[in-house]
Formats: structure tokens, sequence, C-alpha cells
């Protein structure tokens, strides 16, 4: 008899361990859908061996770390995302002694790395124009701080064929620099020409907002005038792609076709130097690719880094 009670007690306990499980499960399927879906694709990452790495992003001349907001706004909320203010822009510090080339520019960014640990493991680093030559740079040179890395539009390349810009730099030195800078705007209209300069699409912007713009800027105007100056030097100008050979980790490029600033032709050169990486070139597409297709943007990255787990990324044109 005592056995039997055993034995009931026994399925009991059995029952009720695996009922527990169940219940949880019809719950999350009824009342939380969304839970089970993350749990899902926790379940194979885990199973796959995949691990999203920490991201840092590094924006454009004269930009700011919100540049990024629009892209940060169509990626997965669980990830660990760090957009920082390139040296000297928005609110980092300034000082005379400091260096704005982009050499000097990779340097502030590793203190900043090494400050806040984030080198303990390797990060996906992704870096736009200006940021897209840093964060080349920065990969060649410290190649185990990187898992992989994303630029968009870089400057720091000889590219092929010249760009709508390129006329304006020609313009520029024959001049000896006394013109102004189309992408340091000081008045409204300089403000819409930039805009045109940098974005395919046209956004339809009110002109006192225009002139807010340009009021938010002015008091940095000098002082982008200096990076620009530091940026065009023998030094900066074609960096990214005399380190090129030096970058290990596994690279994809995404560039607006109708890129107006730095031509689309800069992709062909990477990928001569890398014939590994991923490029994306979007139809319809601009400079400013994080501001005209930013859930787009936001998509691709996360399938090259998804990616990853399989295979080092194919070439590949997206639209």
């Amino acid at each position: 008899m005592a056995a039997d009670t055993d034995m009931v007690n026994l399925l009991v306990i059995a029952g009720a361990t695996l009922a527990i499980p169940i219940l949880a499960f019809v719950a999350l399927f009824i009342l939380w859908p969304s839970a089970l879906i993350k749990i899902y694709y926790w379940y194979w990452r885990r199973t796959l061996g995949l691990q999203v790495p920490s991201i840092l992003m590094l924006h454009g001349f004269s930009a700011h770390k919100d540049t990024w907001l629009t892209v940060v706004k169509y990626l997965p909320k669980h990830l660990h995302i760090l957009c920082v203010d390139m040296p000297g822009h928005e609110g980092t510090t300034r000082t005379n002694t400091e260096d704005y080339s982009i050499r000097g520019q990779v340097r502030r960014i590793h203190q900043f790395v090494e400050t806040i640990r984030l080198n303990r493991k390797p990060f996906h680093l992704i870096g736009t124009s200006m940021g897209g030559n840093v964060a080349g740079v920065y990969a060649a040179s410290y190649p185990s701080e990187i898992c992989s890395i994303t630029l968009i539009c870089p400057t720091g390349i000889r590219y092929p064929c010249e760009t709508k810009f390129d006329n304006h730099l020609q313009d520029l030195e024959h001049s000896h620099y006394t013109l102004s800078i189309p992408l340091i705007p000081s008045t409204p209209e300089e403000m819409e020409d930039m805009l045109k300069l940098c974005s395919h699409v046209r956004f339809k912007i009110p002109q006192q907002i225009l002139q807010g713009l340009v009021d938010v800027r002015l008091p940095n105007n000098d002082f982008y005038q200096e990076v620009f100056m530091e940026i065009l030097g023998e030094n900066s100008r074609y960096a990214l792609q005399e380190h090129l050979h030096l970058i290990t980790a596994p690279l994809q490029v995404i560039w607006g076709k109708q890129d107006q600033v730095v031509d689309v032709s800069g992709a062909a050169v990477v990928a001569e130097a890398l014939p590994g990486c991923r490029l994306d070139i979007l139809e319809g597409c601009g400079h400013s690719v994080v501001m005209e297709r930013p859930r787009r943007t936001a998509k691709l990255i996360m399938e090259f880094i998804i990616s990853l787990g399989t295979t080092s990324g194919p070439i590949k044109k997206c639209s």
C-alpha cells in the first residue's frame, strides 16, 4: 500500500514538473507572444553559438552622435549600442593642441574605448563619411579589438569618378580656400544647398528651420573649417585607402548610388583591396544614407552581423 502511495506521489510530481513548462508556454503564447519570439531567437543564437557584439557608431564631419538616432530606431532594442561625438564635435572638448587629422581622431576614439573598457570583447564598428575614414583606420590600427566593420560612404579614398563636391574642392583650392566651403554653411540658403548636395532625396524644410540649423552651427564654423583643412591634408585625405590592406575584420560597405560628395566608385576601390567584403549599393540614395534610408541601413547592418555566424558575407548589391 505504501509503495502504491509513493508511486502515485511520484506520478503527481512528475506530472506537475511537466505541466509547469507546458502551462508557461501556453501563457506566453496567449498573453505575451513577443516574449516567446525573443526566447526563440535567443535559443537559436545559443544553439548556433552566435553572439551579437557591442556596436560603436562614428558620425561624419560637422555632425553629432544624434545623427544615428534614425538608424538606432530600427535596430533590435537589446543591442549594446554606443553613439559617440567625434573629437571636438558637439559635447567633446576642444583645445588648441588637439590633432584633428584622421589618425589623431583614431587615437582619441581609442582612448574613449579603453576608458570605458569597450575592448574587453571585440566590437562591431560603424562609421559614415569622415567617421567611415576614422573607422577604417581604427580597424587597421587595432585589429584585435574589432570583430567586424561597416563603412557608410566613407571618405579617405582616391575615387575613380568625380562628384559635384570634387568640383567645389577644385574651385576652393584654386581660390586658396577663400571661397565658402559647401559643407560649412553660414546662411539658410547655404544650408539648403548643403542639404541638396548631401541628399538625393529632397526634403521640404521650412525657412525657419533652416535658420535654426544655421544658428546652431555658426558658433562652431571656425572649428569645422579647422577640421576640414586637417582631413584634406596629405596625412588624412587618403588615409582609409592607405590602411585598407591592414584591415582583417569582415567588412561591409554601404553606399548611396547617387552620392554627390564622395562617389560610389569608391566602393569598387574597397572591394579591389578587400575582395571578401560585402557591398550594399542603395539606389535613389545620396551621401546622407542614415537620414535618407535609415530602416534599410539598419536592416543591412543586422543582416551582415548575423551572417558572420556562418560566413564572412557575400558580395551583394541591394536596391
